[in-house]
């Protein structure tokens, strides 16, 4: 063998070296990625999780709202890239705890009566104007002492908490996304999808509730969003019993 055929050899010998070593890096960092998006949506590999569908205020008992819609597939997407599997339930048969299985629960209280469940024992610091009758308080969140109210397809908030059941052997979070509006809702999930790493590195696998608000929906959709503050500690307070001092509405 001369120097020209072993300085070939020798180079596509380094070259698959270095090539199987890239693909074991890449390898690992991907499989570590995935394991902390699995342990921040506790969604193990092939694991089972809930999502429980709220139903549209103004239609039938079983109707959709077409952007929760999309907010369910936004979901369902993040729970198959964690290699996990999931559960559609409507909200009014989802008669059960929560910590055995990740739960995704979807809508407002007005038409998710398990959303109402999860604020009333979970969350006592909020309330929701579940009002059926048109005022400037309706759909608005009262949060510790703050109101929130909204201007539709201008401005409207939304809640985004992950909670966990404390003294419980069942560690898998719930997950609530609480909006004014149906496309809140999907404006929510699209934040949770977009910032999960962000929000797993602050929060680790910690209970949060975090306020957000929807921009100029009517002409952006549910794209533009953003944080407006960490609630947790209000959010998880009950609530005093004189009225809120403060008020938060579009100007």
């Amino acid at each position: 063998m001369n120097d020209d055929v072993r300085n070939i050899v020798l180079g596509v010998v380094a070259a698959g070296i270095s090539a199987a070593l890239g693909w074991v890096a890449r390898t690992y960092l991907w499989k570590r990625k995935l394991r902390r998006k699995q342990a921040f949506f506790g969604l193990p590999d092939n694991s089972e999780s809930l999502l429980v569908v709220n139903r549209g205020a103004a239609g039938p008992e079983f109707a959709v709202m077409r952007y929760d819609v999309f907010a369910l597939l936004e979901l369902a997407a993040l729970i198959k890239d964690c290699n996990a599997h999931a559960q559609i339930l409507p909200h009014d048969t989802a008669r059960q705890g929560f910590g055995e299985r990740t739960e995704f629960c979807v809508g407002g209280p007005a038409s998710n009566r398990r959303m109402a469940a999860h604020l009333s024992s979970l969350l006592p610091g909020v309330r929701v104007n579940v009002d059926a009758e048109p005022s400037p308080d309706r759909g608005s969140f009262l949060i510790g002492s703050e109101r929130y109210r909204m201007e539709g397809g201008k401005e409207e908030y939304a809640l985004l908490a992950r909670l966990t059941a404390e003294r419980s052997q069942h560690t898998r979070p719930v997950f609530l996304i609480c909006g004014q509006t149906s496309i809140t809702n999907q404006a929510t999930t699209r934040y949770l999808a977009r910032h999960h790493e962000r929000l797993a590195r602050k929060h680790g696998n910690n209970s949060f509730v975090l306020l957000l608000k929807v921009l100029n929906s009517q002409a952006y959709g549910p794209d533009v969003v953003e944080m407006v503050e960490d609630v947790t500690r209000a959010a998880q307070t009950p609530l005093p019993a004189q009225a809120p001092r403060n008020s938060h509405r579009a100007s």
